[in-house]
C-alpha cells in the first residue's frame, strides 16, 4: 500500500460511523447559519424569475444521452441573465423556507437538508452583468458583486491552473463548503457528506446546461491556496471544493 492509499485509509477510518467524536448538535453548540450573508441587501442585482421558464430540451432521457463534459465553447455568445437564473435555481435555489426548523429545501438533495454550500461566479459574458467574480444569494435569487477587478479575474483563471475552458466559458461556477452547516450535526462524517453534496449540485448544471444547448465541464483540479485566497476563505471553516465551466455549445460544421 502506497502513501496515497495509506492517508485515504486514515481519512476513511476516522470518518467512520464507529469512530466519530459527539458532534456540536449533541453538544447543544450554537446552530449554525444556514442563509448567506449579505453584505448590502441595496447592492443586490435581483435575478429574474425563472420559473416559467422553458428550455429547448424537456426530454429527461434525451438529456441525459447527451451529457457529456465539454470543454470548448463558443465565445462569441452571450449567456442570457433569464439562462442564468435557470441554471442558478436548479442547482442551489431554494425551493421552500423551514423557518421552524431553520432549514431550506432546495432542488437537489443534501445530507440533513444541510445545505452547505455557497455558489461563487466568474462571469465573463452574461447579458446585462459586468465581467467579474459574484455571489449568489440564494435566499434572495440574487446576485452580489463581489470582486469585479481585472486582477481578480486573472487570478480566478490562474487558480484553476489556466485551464482554457475557464478563459472561454460563459461563466464558472465555484462550489463554497461552508463546514459547520454540515458539521454541526455529522461530526467529522460531514467531510463524505460536503462531497457527496458537491456532486448532486453539478450533476443538476450538467443536465440543466444541457436542457439549453450550454456545455458544462467540471472543475476539482485547483491551486487550493490560491482560490481560497481569490474568495476570502480560511481554508479551515470555509473551504472551495468544485467548480465547473460552463459555455454555449460550438455548432457543428
Amino acid at each position: 500500500m502506497d502513501n496515497a492509499e495509506d492517508l485515504i485509509t486514515q481519512m476513511h477510518l476516522t470518518t467512520s460511523s464507529d469512530n466519530l467524536p459527539l458532534s456540536a448538535e449533541k453538544q447543544n453548540m450554537p446552530y449554525p447559519q444556514y442563509l448567506d450573508k449579505v453584505v448590502s441587501e441595496s447592492d443586490l442585482i435581483a435575478l429574474p424569475d425563472s420559473s416559467g421558464f422553458i428550455p429547448q430540451d424537456r426530454d429527461l432521457l434525451n438529456v441525459l444521452a447527451k451529457r457529456r463534459s465539454l470543454r470548448r465553447y463558443d465565445d462569441t455568445v452571450e449567456m442570457s441573465i433569464m439562462e442564468l437564473s435557470y441554471l442558478l435555481k436548479f442547482t442551489q435555489g431554494v425551493r421552500e423556507f423551514d423557518e421552524k426548523r431553520k432549514l431550506t429545501n432546495r432542488f437537489v438533495p443534501s445530507a440533513g437538508s444541510r445545505h452547505p454550500f455557497e455558489t461563487f461566479l466568474l462571469i465573463q459574458r452574461v447579458t446585462g452583468l459586468t465581467p467579474g467574480l459574484y455571489r449568489y444569494i440564494s435566499q434572495k435569487h440574487a446576485l452580489e458583486v463581489f470582486d469585479s477587478s481585472s486582477a481578480a479575474i486573472q487570478k480566478a483563471y490562474d487558480s484553476v491552473f489556466k485551464q482554457k475552458q475557464v478563459i472561454s466559458s460563459a461563466v464558472t461556477f465555484f462550489w463554497v463548503a461552508n463546514v459547520y452547516r454540515t458539521s454541526w450535526r455529522y461530526s467529522t462524517r460531514a467531510y463524505r457528506y460536503i462531497l457527496l453534496d458537491a456532486g448532486h449540485v453539478c450533476q443538476n448544471l450538467y443536465l440543466c446546461a444541457e436542457s439549453i444547448d450550454y456545455g458544462v465541464c467540471a472543475i476539482g483540479h485547483f491551486d487550493d491556496h490560491l482560490a481560497n485566497e481569490l474568495l476570502g476563505l480560511d481554508e479551515i471553516e470555509r473551504f472551495l471544493v468544485y467548480g465547473a465551466s460552463a459555455g454555449k455549445k460550438l455548432q457543428q460544421a
